[in-house]
């Protein structure tokens, strides 16, 4: 998974279960035993999750990862009842992710695209970059568990906005490491 995005999840568990939050969880695989020792409660699909949760996070790694967690048999749409919170920290299209939140929304729950920069050291430190795109006021509602995961939390606009500001970051590090392999390679010549 790209950046490891479930060790960035795992430490950012971690850190909701150390402030005291009761953390209902699902994964494909097993869950860490490490969160299910700090008192993480597995179930059995992400429905489940979603109908035992007040806000429901999803770190997956890619857009179709994220539409199967939402919308297959047993996803968290199947669990979802009207006011919970739905949050997506994963780096997906910022085209795909108006029409999940559309789809969110239709259900009567707020949605989120709250993708994450800063790897896992990141998340070990709880010091991620998150740029989150959605209702103002869901996002008001989600920022104390933000702050356990991330330093640098900012509403860049609505639904999609997240995900295109993620977009424009991965841009600039991309050339970054370009410029910096072209300057290693002039310098050895």
């Amino acid at each position: 998974q790209h950046l490891h995005p479930l060790r960035r999840h795992r430490r950012g568990a971690q850190h909701l279960l150390a402030a005291g939050h009761e953390l209902f969880v699902y994964d494909l695989r097993l869950p860490p035993q490490s969160l299910v020792d700090q008192g993480a409660k597995v179930c059995a699909c992400g429905a489940d999750v979603a109908r035992q949760s007040e806000v429901v996070i999803v770190m997956v790694p890619d857009t179709p990862h994220v539409a199967a967690a939402l919308f297959d048999a047993g996803g968290i749409a199947a669990g979802l009842s009207a006011g919970k919170i739905v949050v997506d920290m994963s780096s997906i299209s910022p085209v795909e992710t108006k029409a999940f939140a559309q789809k969110i929304n239709a259900l009567g729950c707020p949605y989120l695209d709250a993708p994450v920069s800063g790897g896992e050291v990141g998340a070990k430190a709880a010091s991620l970059t998150i740029m989150a795109g959605g209702p103002e006021d869901a996002f008001e509602a989600v920022k104390p568990l933000f702050a356990l995961m991330g330093k640098n939390i900012t509403r860049v606009g609505d639904n999609g906005d997240g995900q295109t500001c993620k977009v424009a970051n991965q841009i600039i590090v991309a050339l970054n490491i370009e410029a910096v392999a072209e300057a290693l390679l002039f310098a050895s010549k």
